[in-house]
C-alpha cells in the first residue's frame, strides 16, 4: 500500500483541529467508470481522538444521497441511543483515502463530519504547538512508532571509544549498561 500523507498548519494555537474533507457514497475504486466518476461533496471536518468512530450529519447523508446501510448504539454526554450507520469513502487532504467507511449520524455543531479513532488509529498522527503555532501531521498506513520520550533520553549524539565494554556503564552518564543505552542505539537498523 502506497504511502498517503499530510499535514495541517494553523498561524496560531488552536484547540480544536479541522480540515476539509471530500465525501461521497461507497464505492469500490478498482470498479470505477473512468466516464462516470463519482461527486465528491466537500465538507468541514474535527479530528477527535475521543470518539472511537467517524460520525457525519444530516447534511452529509443529504447532499452525497447516502443509503443507511444498518443502526447502531452511540454512547455520548447526553447518554446512549440508536443512530443510523451509512457506508461512505472519505478523501483527507493531499489524497488520503479512506474506502467504505462505516460512519455513523449524529448532532455536529459547526462540522459535516467527526474523524474519529477509526481513521486516526489507521495512521500515525502527530501534533506540536511550537512558537505559538499548531501543526498536525497524518501519515496512513503507520510507519513507525513516534515517542518523544526517547528523543529527549538521547537528545545528542555521543562519542563512544570503539573498546567501550558492551556490560560497562554507557559514557553518556545515563547510568546503564553500555548495551542497553547507546550500545542499543548503535546496534539499531
Amino acid at each position: 500500500m502506497p504511502v498517503q500523507c499530510f499535514t495541517a498548519a494553523y498561524d496560531t494555537l488552536v484547540r480544536v483541529l479541522t480540515t476539509p474533507v471530500q465525501v461521497c457514497a461507497a464505492f469500490d475504486p478498482k470498479a470505477l467508470d473512468p466516464l462516470n466518476p463519482p461527486v465528491l461533496n466537500q465538507f468541514n471536518a474535527v479530528w477527535d481522538t475521543g470518539a472511537s468512530g467517524s460520525v457525519i450529519s444530516q447534511n452529509v447523508v443529504d447532499v452525497c444521497a447516502l443509503k443507511q446501510t444498518g443502526i447502531q448504539q452511540v454512547h455520548g454526554v447526553g447518554g446512549s441511543e440508536l443512530s443510523p450507520t451509512f457506508l461512505a469513502n472519505i478523501l483527507l487532504p493531499n489524497q488520503v483515502g479512506f474506502v467504505n467507511v462505516k460512519v455513523t449520524l449524529g448532532k455536529l455543531q459547526g462540522f459535516d463530519l467527526l474523524i474519529g479513532m477509526d481513521i486516526i488509529g489507521a495512521g500515525d498522527f502527530a501534533v506540536t504547538n511550537k512558537d505559538g503555532k499548531t501543526v498536525f501531521s497524518y501519515r496512513h498506513p503507520s510507519m513507525e512508532r513516534i515517542d518523544f520520550v526517547k528523543q529527549v533520553e538521547h537528545p545528542k549524539p555521543i562519542i563512544v571509544p570503539k573498546e567501550q565494554d558492551r556490560n560497562a556503564r554507557c559514557a553518556c552518564g545515563s547510568g546503564k549498561k553500555y548495551k542497553n543505552c547507546h550500545g542499543a542505539i548503535r546496534q539499531a537498523p
